[in-house]
């Protein structure tokens, strides 16, 4: 097992490097104060972003999430996408945020030519985002075959009816898609029921209910209630064929899930760094924090924490590219419990050793704390990957 980064990699984690260090971390307030003097409700893109962008583009770093454009493997994107979770605007600024980049794979995998014209181009440009639309309100999404929603054929069109929420990305204006999955055949086998199909935010029928804050933080590109109703789109927009909705669905969390678990760890070096400073500037007692040995325990086990998080993302890397993503389900499922405990461990630390600052927004921490948290229920909650990796364990010690 070798995790060793390819010399293209290295470069380009050196660029990345210098791109935080010289723009994106300058950046962060401009991004903040825009957004404090625009207000929670507005949802337009800071004029910053967009200057990141181009920054990223001239310097290359676009789009490397996918391989056939970076020519990166997925265990030589790791290393980036942790870097990038460091701060809440390189994901973005580099064309590689959550949910288009799994919406550009599923495309890129399963879209007709003419769906990658119409979406994924413009999509890869950075000139509009998409969203997926999955989760439901009123069923237990965390099974995928409770999803409700109707996706109905009517002569050459198919009719959407039903409800969608934490939809993220739908509150951005320039979110032109959704990727929608529901029911095409209710009454089929229990994983060929659901289908994918493409949405356009403008179509008749469409209608943004609400956007929900996380733990009070609303986010810029928003996690949205959407109503479905009547709403008609041509047969062409449906993905792949009738049926294959959770085949898609899986084969869009495989490399993904690496991408937001080492994104996590990015977050947790990060709160890791704020705490030792802050142990190191901090005098109680006498003593800088950093001399009192509750704070080193504390330091010290978010150390171990973080590195035997980042061995197992590294490890299910490694064999998604060398044996591919079926090889390696135990521990997608494995990954996505133990980075975002890692991150949510080290982040709880960092607020204690901050005291009252760290629930305030004077720091980041109250703020990266809600997002992490999400973490451990979307693309699936805890419970779910725990009873699969259970499972696994049990099978492997069945006699016959």
């Amino acid at each position: 097992m070798d995790f060793a980064l390819s010399p293209k990699a290295r470069d380009y984690l050196a660029n990345m490097q210098e791109f935080m260090d010289d723009h994106v971390y300058p950046a962060e307030p401009v991004y903040h104060q825009w957004r404090a003097e625009a207000g929670p409700d507005d949802h337009s893109l800071p004029p910053v972003v967009e200057e990141l962008k181009a920054e990223a583009r001239k310097r290359g770093l676009w789009n490397l999430f996918l391989p056939e454009v970076g020519g990166l493997s997925v265990l030589d994107y790791a290393p980036l996408a942790e870097l990038s979770g460091r701060s809440v605007l390189a994901p973005q600024a580099m064309n590689c945020s959550a949910p288009d980049t799994g919406n550009m794979e599923v495309l890129h995998m399963f879209g007709t030519e003419d769906q990658r014209k119409q979406w994924l181009e413009p999509l890869l440009d950075g000139a509009i985002r998409s969203a997926f639309a999955m989760t439901e309100p009123d069923v237990a999404s965390s099974d995928a075959t409770n999803i409700a929603t109707s996706i109905a054929r009517d002569g050459d069109d198919y009719v959407i009816n039903g409800r969608k929420w934490w939809i993220s990305g739908a509150a951005d204006p320039r979110c032109e898609i959704f990727i929608v999955m529901g029911k095409t055949d209710p009454d089929g086998p229990t994983h060929r029921q659901q289908s994918m199909i493409l949405v356009p935010r403008d179509t008749p029928g469409v209608e943004i209910v609400r956007h929900l804050p996380v733990f009070g933080y609303q986010d810029r590109e928003g996690h949205s209630e959407i109503r479905f109703t009547d709403v008609r789109v041509p047969a062409a927009n449906l993905i792949g064929n009738e049926g294959d909705g959770f085949r898609i669905a899986q084969a869009r969390l495989g490399p993904g899930r690496v991408h937001h678990c080492m994104r996590a760890l990015g977050v947790a070096e990060r709160a890791l760094e704020l705490m030792s400073r802050r142990a190191l500037g901090r005098v109680a007692f006498g003593r800088p924090l950093a001399d009192q040995g509750v704070v080193r325990e504390q330091i010290a086990e978010s150390r171990l924490a973080i590195e035997q998080a980042r061995l197992l993302v590294l490890k299910t890397a490694w064999l998604i590219d060398t044996q591919g993503v079926k090889a390696a389900q135990t521990e997608i499922a494995a990954i996505k419990v133990a980075a975002p405990r890692a991150a949510l461990e080290t982040l709880d630390r960092a607020i204690q050793v901050h005291g009252g600052g760290g629930v305030s927004d004077d720091f980041p921490l109250a703020e990266m704390y809600a997002h992490t948290r999400a973490m451990r229920l979307f693309d699936g909650p805890d419970e779910v990957h725990l009873r699969s990796l259970a499972r696994t364990e049990l099978k492997s010690h069945q006699q016959d």
